[in-house]
């Protein structure tokens, strides 16, 4: 039986700049790589033509072909992790196992019942920080309590921040330690009971004009190119979070500041996991009676509101995985606010469409939009859709590329007017917390 150290690929998919990857080449025995399509997740996607799906084994594919210019190949499971586990136990003398944190609830269970299972055959379980740049308790308030507004965590991480934690791993130097030989198959689509999705992925490199530019440029939907696109390449690790900060070290503040609030909603998931699990971050926010109308809720996921720029970035999200940020928090307020629907409706459906979806943050983004979050909007600020247009998309530019029957007898008149929206919304959360 040969013996090997195992590299678990999760969202960490590449070779370059990879901490856990690099700690497993440096490990003392040929590395076997591995990457486990798990079931527990695929069995709850309901979308069988699921982009992401489709992008994870497109890039596995890349992958293979780039550890086949090193003598080495792949081995792609389809299963639960604790069963593939055992299965590659009995074919492999296994020395350790290498991987990089995940802070999901789901994620931290999952590997918590590896690591068991390793454990009792005597396998070493190392796990490295790789997908953001501080974690967990790096950075703390002085008393040692975790931060749960944004300004001075952002404060202290700008001030701790330095070379060394942007310094990228050098793995390419140690790529001849891999596990020789040939490249293995990666299960097909079909295979798992997915279809080919339309669904194109962007670059997951970013030019220096996009952040030299971002600031100006972010909010306003209609300039193409005005945000980078790299979220599904942040959330599945095909490019490097620490090239992605010394580029915005050195181009845009305003760039590096949203990677930042990146790090915080992760370390907000790790401190208070209860967050991930449908729980409001301030507990006042579960007690507002939300209309939870199912019709205006379906009019809400198909961009048939009446409200153009709502409906514009649904319509988008719907057809590309994707809406702009300025965009989404207008259509998660008005779900929440004018709506009254309750925002965990909203966030299951940005799970389910978006590419960059990723629960720290699309959790942390819908408790902000909602009220309920740590640093979120106060519950009196609702955005109104038609002053936000004016500002961030005054000559309609990404109303019309996305409504393109606005001012037509086809397109619907407004779900709710504003005015009787806010003070209902007001009024209920007003009662939530008064009641609390």
């Amino acid at each position: 039986m040969v013996s090997v150290n195992i590299f678990w690929f999760r969202r960490d998919l590449r070779l370059h700049d990879n901490a856990g990857l690099y700690h497993a080449l440096r490990g003392g025995l040929p590395v076997l790589p591995l990457f486990i399509f798990d079931r527990d997740i695929l069995d709850k996607l309901e979308e069988k033509s699921d982009a992401r799906v489709h992008f994870i084994r497109d890039t596995l594919v890349t992958l293979q072909e780039e550890l086949s210019k090193w003598g080495s190949g792949m081995e792609v499971r389809v299963g639960r992790p604790e069963e593939v586990f055992q299965a590659v136990l009995s074919r492999f003398m296994v020395g350790q196992v290498f991987t990089n944190h995940d802070y999901e609830p789901y994620a931290r269970e999952r590997d918590a019942a590896v690591g068991k299972l390793l454990a009792s055959r005597g396998i070493p379980f190392h796990t490295y920080k790789d997908q953001v740049i501080f974690e967990r308790d790096e950075i703390l308030k002085d008393d040692g309590e975790p931060y749960t507004v944004f300004t001075p965590y952002s404060k202290k991480w700008k001030a701790r921040v330095n070379d060394l934690c942007l310094r990228s791993y050098p793995v390419e130097k140690y790529l001849g330690n891999l596990y020789q030989r040939a490249a293995g198959r990666i299960p097909s689509l079909m295979s798992m009971g997915f279809k080919p999705s339309p669904i194109p992925i962007p670059s997951n490199v970013v030019n220096a004009t996009t952040l030299k530019k971002y600031a100006g440029q972010r909010d306003f939907p209609g300039i193409e190119g005005g945000t980078s696109r790299m979220g599904v390449h942040l959330r599945w690790g095909t490019c490097s979070i620490r090239e992605l900060a010394r580029k915005a070290s050195a181009l845009s503040e305003v760039y590096l500041g949203e990677l930042i609030w990146r790090d915080f909603f992760h370390m907000i998931l790790w401190h208070f996991p209860a967050v991930g699990k449908g729980k409001a971050f301030r507990p006042a926010y579960d007690l507002i009676r939300w209309r939870n109308n199912e019709q205006e809720f379906e009019k809400w996921c198909q961009g048939q509101t009446g409200y153009p720029i709502v409906d514009a970035g649904m319509r988008e999200l719907n057809e590309t995985g994707f809406m702009p940020g300025r965009v989404r928090m207008i259509v998660a307020s008005f779900l929440a606010k004018h709506l009254l629907v309750d925002w965990r409706w909203g966030e299951a459906y940005f799970a389910e469409k978006l590419l960059d979806y990723d629960l720290a943050a699309n959790n942390g983004n819908w408790q902000w939009a909602a009220g309920s979050g740590c640093d979120a909007a106060p519950y009196f600020r609702v955005f109104n859709p038609k002053l936000q247009t004016e500002k961030f998309d005054p000559d309609l530019v990404y109303v019309r590329r996305w409504v393109p029957e606005l001012g037509t007898s086809a397109y619907p008149a407004p779900i709710v007017e504003h005015e009787m929206a806010r003070r209902r919304a007001l009024d209920a959360y007003a009662k939530a917390v008064k009641g609390s």
